[in-house]
């Protein structure tokens, strides 16, 4: 005989978010997936909740669902596995962040004992699908969605997922406030993130995290840029490397011959500057004052080997002249 919980004391409006994937499963027993002593958690978060007086004296007396949904709705206020200052990491090796450390952990929080305490009482489908369906408080339904990431088969998340990835509900998820988050975006951290604050989740294998991934971008595909590019040229990259190949075609005789009218070139400029630049330095001696002073002391000083000294020469022209 087929059980269906279609119309069994749910929301309308979950109603229109499931699709029917998860409430017209045939079974009502939910399976546990890995470990089904530890409920795959932490072994140093596991051993802490098991001894904290919380948990022993507290939750011991709680023996229904509901009553565990009361204590969800009055007692927490964040996600974190431990209390806001407890958690003293520094300084520690060894064996002192392991099982034998159990003071290393600090204080276990309230919202992962209760969570243990829903492991314990071992959840039917229906009453996970209450919990993440309840209208009361968003706490109660962010404890139904980690209790299905720590319990059940990793090919059976999407399914649960799916319908609340675009839930906007909101709660404060740090021990102590400061971090603000919404339904989906937490779904979205526990189906593609491994770690969450502290402690780890138990691993997706690889083939149904790429599922995960290929049904996420068909979700949400990504958003193109629309936004209207100025009219600038494009510069083609294609047809400079094309002209630049080209050149490379060019005759062995025309490449030599270049070569050298561009020496010739060379070296006409430079033998113009030359000129131009000795023409324009002996312009320059001839306009400035001090060249015909300076010229006539050379004169007046010098010795020629044929004629001697000017005053010299002067004196023997006199005689000459006097003889005739």
């Amino acid at each position: 005989m087929e059980v269906s919980y279609e119309n069994e004391g749910y929301d309308n409006d979950y109603q229109s978010k499931s699709k029917g994937s998860i409430l017209t499963r045939k079974n009502n027993t939910m399976p546990i997936w890995g470990n089904e002593r530890t409920m795959n958690l932490n072994t140093l978060i596991l051993t802490n909740i098991q001894s904290s007086h919380y948990f022993k004296v507290n939750l011991y007396e709680l023996k229904t669902y509901h009553e565990v949904i009361d204590e969800i709705y009055y007692k927490v206020q964040h996600l974190e596995p431990w209390e806001k200052g407890s958690r003293k990491t520094s300084g520690q090796t060894g064996m002192c962040g392991g099982v034998r450390g159990v003071g290393a952990g600090g204080i276990v929080s309230t919202a992962f004992c209760l969570l243990y305490k829903l492991f314990t009482l071992k959840l039917t489908r229906k009453q996970v699908t209450g919990l993440i369906t309840h209208c009361d408080s968003p706490y109660i339904r962010a404890l139904g969605f980690m209790y299905i990431r720590y319990t059940q088969p990793p090919g059976d998340l999407w399914d649960w997922y799916e319908s609340f990835l675009d839930d906007e509900e909101e709660m404060d998820v740090r021990a102590g406030g400061g971090q603000t988050m919404t339904i989906g975006n937490i779904l979205k951290s526990f189906l593609f993130k491994l770690e969450w604050y502290s402690t780890l989740f138990p691993r997706i294998p690889v083939p149904i995290q790429q599922q995960m991934e290929k049904k996420m971008s068909e979700k949400y595909p990504p958003i193109v840029d629309e936004t209207p590019r100025r009219n600038v040229p494009e510069k083609n990259f294609s047809r400079d490397r094309d002209d630049h190949r080209n050149r490379g075609d060019l005759s062995d005789t025309s490449r030599p011959r270049e070569r050298i009218e561009r020496r010739e070139r060379s070296h006409r400029d430079y033998r113009d500057r030359d000129y131009e630049r000795k023409s324009s330095h002996a312009n320059s001696r001839e306009r400035s004052p001090y060249v015909s002073r300076r010229d006539d002391y050379k004169k007046s000083s010098s010795r020629s080997p044929k004629y001697g000294s000017s005053k010299r020469r002067d004196r023997d022209d006199y005689k000459s002249r006097s003889k005739y």
